[in-house]
């Protein structure tokens, strides 16, 4: 079974996703702060212009009328006329001070200095005029407060007051540039947010549809299939951790289920012939018997050449199926295990012993591992270990040629299991057999059982260990065995 992928858990991409929203939150806090405090800021200087402005207006309009309560004062002998010029003289003061107290920078401060400059010239003027009076005469006053003081002094008071109003003007414009300016930066500054929430929205879409949606439809589809029978249903281990961990139990369930499923079956199928192959091993075996022992006492010197071949073949027929009958017992038998400490070379000395005629009449040449060299020590059942691999070096011997080669090998794998290797130098298999068949396999020897692997499949699922059979490049079988060198359930 593939292991989960490597993939952020639900709770992280979570916790990515709202910190992602709360800079967002942040962020479009922060540009809506820095919009409204750069308008509070524009609007506070366009109100301060804007009330320089009505200073100065306010002050040109009291001195207009300051200059009337002049003229009413010597042309038209006003009383009041002097006490209003007064009152006009501490409010233009007024005036000035609060367009002092408005201004921010050098520039405003020295123009509203020569404005202040200028009436001040007028003021003394004035006050002469006040104080000459007398001594003027009527076309002499008039030259005066005419000539001298309007075109003169007063004109130049406009002047400056024009000047300083022209500086407020410009500084409005460009506070009017900036105000726009600040529109300008405020959209974009609010347009970010707004983009990078569109592009969470559409990256929480995505991600929910392959991370989330996908993977649980999947699981819902495989726990339908798995449901109604389908145990080879695998379910692709994708999106974030918890389901693909979820996706990699559910696969992981379905594999042991359909393997408890085979092996429910196997065992099932395995009684019911548990129970025929007694029966009719006692039923097969006692006429064999009968007929194998009259073979015996009928044959005699007396009797001709092919009568005696013919007896014989009823021997070794009656031997072949009785071989055959005892090999079933023994296959159907449960097997039980007892552990004990042993080793690899002490298994394959029991397992070689019963076949050394063999090995002699053909001459084959047995090479063994360097024992030195691997340290083959294992805690199994000796005698079902040693039955299975007797069977197995049994097919080697009878398949190899005259005069070959059997290669036995072991080495460790992964600390914890060891691998013995047998090649043979025979024709190959012609089948490759079958681990969870019930019935014997074919078998190519001429008074074979065909329960030779089958049973080395049954002693291999009872130690936890496994078996493979392959075709060798150069010819011959080789079989590879892979056994725990120390099995849990023993």
């Amino acid at each position: 079974m593939s292991q989960p992928q490597q993939i952020k858990s639900l709770k992280d991409m979570l916790l990515v996703h709202e910190l992602a929203f709360f800079l967002l939150v942040i962020l479009a806090g922060a540009a809506g702060v820095i919009g409204i405090r750069i308008w509070d800021q524009s609007s506070q200087e366009s109100q301060r212009i804007h009330l320089m402005v009505q200073e100065i207006q306010q002050t040109r309009g009291d001195l207009y009328r300051q200059m009337k309560e002049l003229f009413d004062l010597h042309f038209l002998k006003d009383p009041q006329a002097q006490e209003e010029y007064n009152v006009y003289t501490r409010s233009i003061g007024v005036h000035f001070r609060k367009m002092l107290a408005l201004t921010v920078d050098d520039q405003e401060k020295a123009a509203i200095t020569e404005l202040h400059d200028s009436y001040q010239d007028l003021l003394r003027e004035t006050e002469h005029i006040f104080a000459l009076a007398n001594d003027y005469s009527r076309a002499e006053l008039e030259k005066a407060l005419n000539t001298h003081l309007e075109s003169s002094i007063f004109h130049r008071y406009e002047i400056i007051s024009a000047r300083t109003e022209g500086l407020l003007f410009l500084k409005h414009q460009e506070l009017s540039s900036r105000l726009r300016d600040v529109k300008h930066t405020t959209f974009t500054l609010m347009l970010i947010p707004v983009g990078l929430a569109l592009l969470l929205l559409l990256f929480s879409h995505i991600f929910l549809k392959r991370a989330i949606v996908r993977p649980i439809r999947n699981v819902l589809h495989a726990s339908t299939e798995i449901s109604a029978g389908n145990l080879s249903h695998t379910v692709p281990e994708e999106g974030v951790a918890e389901l693909a961990t979820l996706s990699h139990a559910i696969n992981t369930m379905a594999h042991e289920l359909r393997r408890s499923q085979e092996a429910l079956v196997r065992s099932e199928k395995q009684a019911a012939l548990g129970l025929l192959a007694p029966m009719l091993a006692h039923n097969i075996r006692n006429p064999l018997a009968s007929i194998r022992a009259t073979a015996q006492v009928v044959d005699g010197n007396h009797l001709d050449r092919e009568t005696r071949e013919s007896l014989a073949a009823i021997i070794s027929t009656v031997d072949r199926l009785d071989r055959w009958t005892r090999a079933l017992l023994a296959y159907l038998h449960p097997l039980k295990p007892h552990a004990s400490l042993t080793t690899v070379r002490q298994v394959l000395h029991g397992a070689l012993t019963p076949l050394q005629q063999k090995i002699h009449e053909k001459q084959l040449m047995i090479l063994f591992p360097d024992w030195e060299a691997v340290n083959d020590q294992l805690f199994t059942d000796e005698s079902l270990l040693e039955q299975a691999i007797y069977n197995l070096l049994l097919n080697a011997v009878e398949a190899s040629p005259l005069a070959g080669k059997i290669a036995i090998r072991c080495d460790i794998v992964n600390h914890a299991s060891l691998r013995i290797s047998i090649s043979d130098q025979g024709a190959g298999m012609p089948f490759t057999p079958d681990p969870h068949a019930i019935s014997p396999g074919p078998t190519t020897k001429r008074f074979g059982t065909g329960l030779g692997i089958p049973f080395a499949f049954k002693v291999m699922e009872v130690l936890s260990g496994d078996i493979h059979f392959t075709n060798a490049a150069a010819g011959g079988t080789v079989i590879e065995i892979t056994l725990p060198r120390k099995h849990h359930s023993l």
